[in-house]
């Protein structure tokens, strides 16, 4: 695995999810691996899950790791091409990169989007530039687009619940992702991602459901059924994926923010005794009330706890 920024990246999902469920049974089986060898993780916005969860799968592997937080500690970073650099960027992508490519095996870039520019966003410009310039394996730890991290722990934990979980035969498991409402515009990266990598994975019944003018990107919900109504959608779900986002078309606005959207017991009555996922960070009782969040059809915690063994499956393959 030369990089890790998408669902393509990866050859076969199954496999990938497979070793990482074997790390979390056994998480210092390959302790040696990385011996020697640094990993550089590099924030351009705050972290939390994501930043110690890819620490301790360096550890877990041997690799030491190294945070910098970009926007703190560093200077500021131009990425543009021929950039004549009279503004507020001190450094050059094209003189930072390589350098870093010296200091580290593997490195680690977690960006945002401005939720400005579409176009700016969705070009991935600074991750690219990485890639380009740097020399050595990237991973996203999220971009302007995507969270691959994220989408490849959600995987692990839908089939780690599936063998329980299903009941009616071998029949695909149905997963519905549905918008929340939330205080301010976020991103739509998880919900690209979830989208893209379900797609990918190809072993269920996926269903977006979101209301009017929150549409995503198709080239990441091309394979599913979307629909405005979430009492449809929720029809007999085995996991219900809860995300906000913002509008895409008239990009990185709030039209609506219906509180009647917030998954509640009384909706998941609907379901097939649906499992409730979230990436978390969560506004509760905004976008996922009380009684869910701490009731015992939530796999928030379990989800979280799995991005350890998402990050250090991924890390193992760039050390192979």
């Amino acid at each position: 695995m030369k990089n890790f920024i998408s669902a393509y990246d990866v050859n076969d999902i199954n496999a990938l999810v497979k070793k990482a469920l074997d790390f979390k049974k056994d998480p210092l089986k390959s302790k040696n691996s990385g011996t020697n060898k640094r990993l550089g993780l590099l924030f351009l916005n705050p972290s939390m899950r994501t930043r110690l969860s890819t620490q301790i799968a360096a550890q877990n592997l041997g690799m030491e790791a190294i945070v910098f937080n970009i926007g703190n500690e560093g200077w500021a970073l131009e990425f543009e091409e021929e950039a004549i650099m009279s503004g507020t960027t001190i450094e050059h992508i094209k003189d930072a990169a390589p350098v870093l490519g010296k200091y580290f095996d593997v490195l680690g870039i977690r960006t945002f989007p401005s939720l400005k520019n579409r176009e700016d966003d969705y070009s991935e410009l600074y991750i690219k530039q990485f890639i380009k310039y740097a020399g050595i394996p990237i991973i996203s730890l999220e971009s302007a687009t995507l969270h691959p991290l994220q989408s490849l722990t959600d995987i692990i934990t839908i089939q780690e619940c599936r063998n329980w979980q299903l009941t009616t035969g071998n029949r695909k498991p149905k997963i519905v992702l549905t918008w929340a409402p939330h205080v301010k515009p976020l991103p739509q990266c998880v919900a690209n991602s979830f989208s893209q990598w379900i797609n990918a994975w190809g072993e269920a019944d996926f269903v977006i459901t979101h209301p009017e003018e929150y549409e995503l990107d198709e080239q990441f919900t091309k394979d599913a059924i979307i629909t405005t109504n979430q009492d449809e959608a929720l029809e007999n779900a085995d996991f219900v994926y809860v995300k906000n986002w913002s509008t895409y078309n008239d990009y990185g606005k709030i039209y609506c923010n219906d509180p009647e959207w917030m998954l509640t017991n009384e909706k998941l009555q609907r379901t097939h005794n649906a499992k409730i996922m979230h990436c978390l960070p969560v506004r509760r009782n905004i976008e996922l009330s009380d009684e869910i969040l701490d009731g015992r059809n939530s796999i928030v915690t379990q989800q979280a706890s799995n991005r350890v063994w998402a990050a250090q499956a991924v890390l193992s393959e760039m050390l192979k």
